[in-house]
């Protein structure tokens, strides 16, 4: 087995040493002898050693009540050091002959083997500066970790980075150890679970950090090493406004079964937005206008600026005083609904044209060096962020809609339209659609509901448009839900396009979607106002809870197929919006893999995709891990545009079929059909006290019922944190077998081997698999269930043992992840914290549940940091 990088082992045992003394210094060496003993003898125990086993039950009984939370704290915070530390090696310095994780010479070598496919260079360089790559932070974060443990622990990664230096003196490295063990106790004694659920504000600001502290480095520098590779391959630049990636949001936006999403809330978050960018921009023009202070300039920059014996400073500062009247009117008008005075600015446009201006005189005036320092980064910020620093997706269920209009026609006397078919709804859409009166008269009172809706969309109406992104259409079902929400917009006053688009999400739904957009593309006057691409959004988690992820994945494939071939017979550019959550039950996985893996002509120079929960902070939290994972979109989405995937052979077409029936049919016959399922689940598993973490600002439940009630999220974190992992398998097994049954391995070989879809697919069950635990999970059931519902729990393992079993039949290896045995070290070193952690869940659950009041137990917090922890040592919780 390999082992781990001695310099990534050397970070991690410092941290760990560092943790152990925070530790001593609080509760004394005695209880600190207790966690040895607990992680040696998990570690024995994941051997084979009995003795270690033994050593581990013995200790973790023998824990009073009053150490059950500083022990699960313990585990909890040395999973969160290990994950800096690995984290910090993905960027950290290389010595001389060493090799780096991640090679970020990705771009250049694409572009390399681009023209030796025969594109040109100049058909390479114009579809670079065509790039639309969109990443959407979501309204919903699964991020367990408290806002000001996150800081801390990017402050350790800035010392991890620091103590990286190779001339450092004793003295310095003395001082970092020590800064290190300051920020390390700081954690300690800071309580990692919030008291309350954030609000959607909290979450948008939350958001925001990230682009502030992050993203605002990261994206200039993915920028300029973009056009170093493409002036390096091709000899072109990237154009100037040019923005290959630029970033939403739907915190603040997604009102999808979250009532504490209002049209206040939306327009609160729209002004923020512009309040945080002016801000941030402003710190940009502040370091221009100390830099530029050279006199020679173009007359255009002259006859701007005025008689001023340094041009580039007065013109800057003029847009430094609107930019400081934008911000303040801003913050101002999130109190009280002011006009915007006329300083403030309200295009982009106006915020990129004296920059432009100063960037074209110096390179006109032989200064070309300063234009392309900090002032270039400054046109990338402006034209990737611009002044509303991600464009604001806003969603619905379309259940809200319907009702709305039903009320409104039921009022004007016409019936009920949530009663009518879809063709009496598509004639009375089209006709108000294209009547110049209003609908509503104005003394319509309408319920708290559809006021709200009403509401929401008077805000769209008003905003900018490009403070905007897309309005989504949650559970979509037909070419109606779509006009409804241009209806209501229209009503609203809104005079300018925006993108309406339907989320297909259940398995029905997305075998629809061709049809419904068919529909749509042949409504007479739909097309003039499309204005743009046709955006349709995919649902991952939905499906793969309606169905398994092996029907929906194929579902999802040939929604996708028949989406471009009906949009290339219209003519009509088409955007698929990945609604991708963060682990495999959720569509989640390799972003890089994932996006190769589309059909071929869906990407097409556009992709636009969700980032989700904990994976925003794992992907985007530290300037160098996002411009990593940047490089990789950037270089993936050009893939997948200039050398698509194969088109699958009919046969394989056939196989999926086949999987994908077989799939769905042992999924819901496990979840829908066996009568005991919810009561086990619910049992066996955390799903009930999730409730009780305060992970997002909306409920756990769209509505009460069983698990077809639950979101996505939970669902897959309930089964996370036993290890059974069931959403991301489950229907795998049987579709498997089957096929190998039928004498169709040889095909699923192929598959595997010449089919990036199937590849991934495989590549990500194998990945969930090795996260996977049948030992314990049985624990779970051995403590929590009941004995009549324990065969049910019995007869999961077994299915996880056979997926197991097929997947290395399928892969010819005799473990799993054995092509990746760093990746196999990495599972090895947590699972010595995360086995006492699940241990110590297990017991923490028996003795919640026994309680007539759990939520104010003292048992509550150690609970819910034993549910943090788990999350951590995994790196997903939904």
């Amino acid at each position: 087995m390999a082992k781990i990088d001695a310099r990534l082992r050397e970070n991690v045992h410092l941290l760990g040493e560092l943790l152990g003394n925070t530790i001593r210094e609080q509760h004394g060496e005695a209880f600190f002898d207790k966690i040895e003993r607990i992680r040696k003898g998990a570690k024995g125990a994941r051997r084979g050693s009995a003795d270690g086993a033994r050593l581990l039950q013995e200790t973790l009984d023998g824990l009073a009540d009053d150490e059950l939370l500083p022990m699960t704290r313990a585990f909890n915070q040395f999973l969160n050091l290990a994950n800096i530390a690995e984290q910090h090696h993905r960027v950290r310095r290389r010595r001389p002959g060493e090799l780096a994780p991640f090679e970020s010479g990705v771009l250049g070598g694409l572009l390399e083997r681009l023209k030796a496919e025969g594109f040109g260079q100049d058909s390479i360089a114009r579809q670079v500066g065509r790039l639309d790559i969109e990443l959407v932070l979501t309204a919903h974060p699964t991020e367990v970790s408290r806002r000001t443990l996150i800081q801390k622990y990017d402050a350790i990664a800035e010392q991890l980075a620091a103590r990286d230096h190779t001339d450092l003196s004793a003295t310095e490295q003395a001082e970092i150890e020590l800064r290190l063990q300051r920020l390390i106790a700081e954690v300690w004694h800071t309580e990692e679970i919030r008291r309350s659920r954030p609000t959607p504000v909290e979450e948008a600001r939350w958001g925001f950090a990230v682009i502030e502290n992050s993203l605002w480095q990261a994206l200039p520098n993915v920028l300029r090493h973009t056009d170093l590779a493409l002036r390096r391959s091709t000899g072109l630049h990237l154009p100037l406004d040019a923005a290959p990636i630029r970033f939403a949001s739907w915190m603040g936006g997604d009102r999808d079964g979250n009532p504490n999403v209002t049209a206040a809330v939306t327009r609160e978050v729209l002004l923020l937005a512009r309040g945080v960018a002016a801000d941030l921009f402003l710190r940009d023009l502040d370091g221009l206008i100390a830099a530029l202070s050279m006199q020679a300039a173009t007359d255009e920059l002259i006859a701007q600026s005025g008689a001023s014996a340094e041009p580039y400073r007065a013109l800057l500062k003029r847009l430094r005083d609107r930019l400081q009247a934008t911000r303040d009117w801003a913050r101002q008008a999130v109190r009280q609904d002011l006009p915007a005075p006329s300083d403030v600015l309200e295009h982009n446009r106006e915020l990129r044209e004296p920059l432009e201006l100063c960037y074209r005189s110096l390179h006109a005036c032989g200064m070309g060096v300063i234009a392309d320092g900090a002032l270039l980064d400054t046109l990338r910020r402006a034209a990737a962020f611009g002044l509303f620093l991600a464009r604001l997706d806003i969603r619905q269920d379309s259940t809200r809609h319907a009702s709305a209009l039903a009320e409104i026609t039921d009022y004007l006397g016409l019936g009920h339209y949530d009663q009518w078919d879809e063709p009496q709804r598509l004639d009375f859409l089209q006709r108000e659609l294209n009547n110049r009166r209003p609908l509503l008269p104005p003394d319509f009172q309408p319920s708290a509901e559809t006021a709200e809706v009403l509401a929401t969309c008077r805000v769209a109406a008003r905003a900018p448009g490009a403070a905007l992104g897309s309005y989504v259409i949650s559970m979509a079902r037909g070419a109606s839900d779509v006009l409804a929400v241009q209806l209501l917009l229209k009503e609203a006053g809104l005079q300018r396009p925006i993108r309406v688009v339907p989320l297909f999400e259940t398995l029905d739904d997305l075998n629809n979607a061709g049809p419904t957009i068919e529909c749509l593309l042949e409504l007479p006057g739909y097309r003039q106002r499309l204005h743009g691409p046709q955006e349709v959004m995919i649902g991952y988690s939905d499906s793969a809870k309606d169905a398994g992820t092996t029907a929906a994945a194929w579902a999802q494939y040939r929604a996708q197929e028949r989406l471009v071939e009906i949009c290339r017979a219209h003519e009509v550019e088409l955007l698929l919006f990945h609604g991708r959550g963060g682990t495999v039950g959720r569509g989640g996985g390799p972003a890089h893999a994932a996006i190769l893996s589309q059909p071929p002509g869906s990407v097409a120079g556009r992709f636009r995709t969700t980032e989700q929960g904990e994976m925003i902070r794992f992907k985007f939290g530290l300037p160098d891990i996002a411009e990593q994972n940047l490089n990789l979109y950037l270089a993936a989405v050009l893939e997948a545009t200039l050398l698509p995937p194969p088109m699958p052979e009919p046969d394989w077409r056939e196989t999926m079929d086949r999987l994908a029936a077989d799939g769905v049919k042992a999924y819901r016959g496990v979840v829908r059909d066996h009568p005991q399922f919810v009561e086990y689940f619910r049992q066996a598993t955390p799903e009930q006290e999730l409730g009780r973490l305060p992970l997002g600002s909306r409920p756990a439940k769209r509505r009460e019922g069983g698990v077809e009630s639950l979101r996505a999220i939970p669902w897959i974190f309930a089964w996370t944190q036993t290890r059974l992992m069931l959403p991301a398998w489950l229907g795998w097994e049987l579709a498997l077998q089957q096929a190998l049954a039928r004498g169709e391995g040889d095909r699923l070989q192929v598959m595997r081997e010449r089919w990036p879809f199937f590849m991934t697919r495989i590549d990500m069950l194998e990945m969930v698999l090795a996260k996977a635990d049948a030992d314990i999970a049985r624990r779970y059931d051995e403590r929590l269930v009941s004995q009549p519902l324990q065969p049910l729990g019995v007869d999961l393992r077994d299915r996880l043992s056979q997926a197991v079993e097929a997947v290395l039949g399928l892969t010819g290896q005799s473990q799993l992840l054995a092509h990746s045995p760093d990746t196999l070290e990495a599972f090895s070193l947590r699972n010595t914290y995360l086995d006492p952690l699940h241990l110590m869940q297990t017991e923490l659950l028996a003795r919640s549940r026994q309680q007539q009041d759990p939520a104010e137990s003292p048992l509550e917090q150690a609970l819910l940091v034993s549910v943090a922890g788990i999350a951590a040592g995994l790196r997903n919780t939904g």
